[in-house]
């Protein structure tokens, strides 16, 4: 015990999705303690029980898009489709959660609104909106990435006499078959949505803010023996996923564009456009697609022929093609581009033309048109990555709160601790890796709870000094700075948010670095965290 103050529990756990479920799982049937985990919805799987608008699916091919850590699971679990859908996933989880008999540890229907630590007796105190409170020596929060919802601040927004929704908070009861439906945003929510919804409205009017590079998904169902082909395989995937860079199941390019002629440019990009995945394209195809502006512009080209090529209507085609650089995360989507083709589709550009307000009968813009409709979707996407963490009352030693100390930019070390909160872990906190989620999300659950393992060990607390935090900080943003990403405007740097910092957000070092710099951070004693021992002033 790291200390004698009674609490409620070891542990807690705010969050029911990939992160969450795992790290219940790891404190308390590996290291035997009391954990309990709190979740906001009614039920587990986190974004994916939350999402659950039409077209919702995983962008990362259904192979790599699961855990790692059980075997059996991976040799039992089956899949039909190149890609997972939605219900497919929350399907998953809550097998996994069933199979480890953790639903048993998990609050459902419970918001946590306050997380609080107490200097006098090292305990957090964590509170909710139904006014209770427990008492832990440890939280971790798996708050998720993309949770707190974007709401945008449009006149008139209450007075639209249809059905307003937004993409993360779809309702059961809501059909969109035959309808007269307007989305706002062409993220990657919008343009999945958009591609599933043009098949069942009557009229589909997409008010677009920034016009997107997408490229095809190549999504399908599987061939003969693939799924087999995988399984009997999946170890040296694994390997090969967590050593590689983005984490999405392919060999990363080693061929920079710049050193091959336009024709085998030309050449790759297009079985590049065949196989599908937005991933790929970026880095399967060149090597230097995010950090050379000359083969950027070449990846952005060819996608730019291809919406002229597959868009009829001149205007249209003009008003889909991006002119900023291939820059933000990367999108893939099967026939997006010919959706604009259909008579039941219009494409409203906001940046040209935009919303004035929105009317009881649908949405205004500033040409005077009155687009009437019977359902309004936002998919305006979220706050990314901080954005959860404000909304909860957090506060640290000596009163500070998460957004005081984050009042520059959201900063932590490693993506997982952040200076001040001592004993609070984060899993996809600021500044974790750019990559397919779910191979990170289970490093960091490992290293936490290899970092909880010690503190048992040792007794006393875990936490990061203010210089480490600094130093982290100034490791991601340089990397950032070496590729293309800042220059565009992009959820990934906060752009997404009226008002909100330009701030880097993200290690884009890779996942395979990052697990290197945890290893050897535990090979030197955990070299950056205080275990057991005042932090330095």
């Amino acid at each position: 015990m790291t200390s004698t103050q009674t609490t409620d529990f070891d542990a807690i756990v705010v969050g029911a999705g990939f992160g969450g479920i795992y790290q219940l799982h790891t404190l308390r049937d590996k290291l035997g303690l009391r954990v309990r985990g709190f979740e906001k919805g009614a039920g587990i799987g986190g974004t994916w029980y939350w999402n659950r608008y039409p077209g919702a699916m995983s962008d990362t091919e259904s192979p790599f898009y699961r855990y790692s850590f059980d075997d059996e699971l991976l040799q039992e679990w089956d899949w039909a489709r190149k890609y997972i859908d939605q219900p497919d996933i929350l399907r998953y989880l809550e097998t996994v959660v069933d199979r480890y008999d953790l639903r048993k540890d998990f609050r459902l229907n419970t918001e946590v609104t306050s997380i609080v630590f107490d200097e006098a007796t090292n305990t957090w105190t964590v509170g909710t909106s139904a006014g209770e409170s427990f008492t832990a020596r440890y939280v971790v929060t798996a708050l998720g990435l993309l949770a707190a919802t974007n709401i945008p601040d449009i006149p008139g927004i209450d007075s639209f006499e249809g059905r307003l929704v937004h993409t993360a908070e779809w309702p059961d009861d809501l059909s969109i078959e035959g309808k007269r439906v307007g989305v706002i945003g062409t993220g990657s929510t919008g343009t999945q949505f958009i591609v599933a919804a043009a098949k069942q409205v009557s009229h589909l009017t997409v008010f677009q803010r920034s016009a997107q590079y997408s490229v095809p998904s190549g999504n399908g169902p599987v061939g003969p023996g693939e799924v087999d082909g995988y399984k009997s395989r999946f170890p040296e995937i694994w390997e090969q996923v967590r050593n590689s860079g983005v984490a999405f199941g392919f060999e990363e390019s080693t061929v920079a564009a710049t050193d091959v002629d336009e024709a085998e440019r030309e050449r790759v990009f297009q079985a590049a456009w065949d196989r599908g995945n937005g991933f790929y394209f970026m880095f399967g195809t060149f090597n230097d697609i995010a950090i050379n502006p000359e083969s950027n512009e070449a990846a952005a080209a060819f996608i730019r022929r291809k919406i002229a090529e597959t868009v009829k209507d001149p205007e249209t085609a003009r008003l889909l093609t991006p002119t900023q650089p291939y820059a933000k995360r990367p999108l893939c989507n099967q026939g997006y581009y010919d959706v604009y083709n259909q008579d039941n589709v219009k494409l409203v550009s906001i940046k040209e033309n935009p919303i004035v307000e929105i009317t009881p009968r649908g949405v205004k813009t500033a040409d005077g048109v009155e687009h009437e409709l019977d359902v309004l979707v936002l998919a305006t996407g979220f706050d990314a990555v901080d954005g959860n963490y404000r909304r909860i009352d957090i506060r640290g030693r000596g009163g500070v709160s998460v957004d005081e100390h984050w009042a520059d930019a959201p900063t932590s070390f490693l993506g997982i601790m952040t200076a001040g909160f001592p004993n609070m872990f984060m899993i996809l906190g600021p500044n974790g890796p750019f990559t397919n989620l779910v191979p990170s999300i289970e490093a960091q659950v490992e290293f936490i709870t290899t970092l909880v393992t010690e503190a048992e060990r040792r007794g006393g607390l875990i936490e990061v000094s203010q210089q480490v935090e600094d130093e982290w900080t100034e490791t991601c943003t340089t990397i950032a700075n070496y590729t293309l990403f800042p220059k565009t405007d992009s959820w990934i740097f906060g752009a997404n948010i009226p008002g909100k910092k330009h701030a880097v957000m993200f290690y884009l070092g890779g996942l395979g670095a990052y697990r290197g710099l945890l290893s050897e951070i535990q090979a030197k004693d955990f070299e950056g965290f205080s275990i057991g021992q005042p932090i330095p002033a």
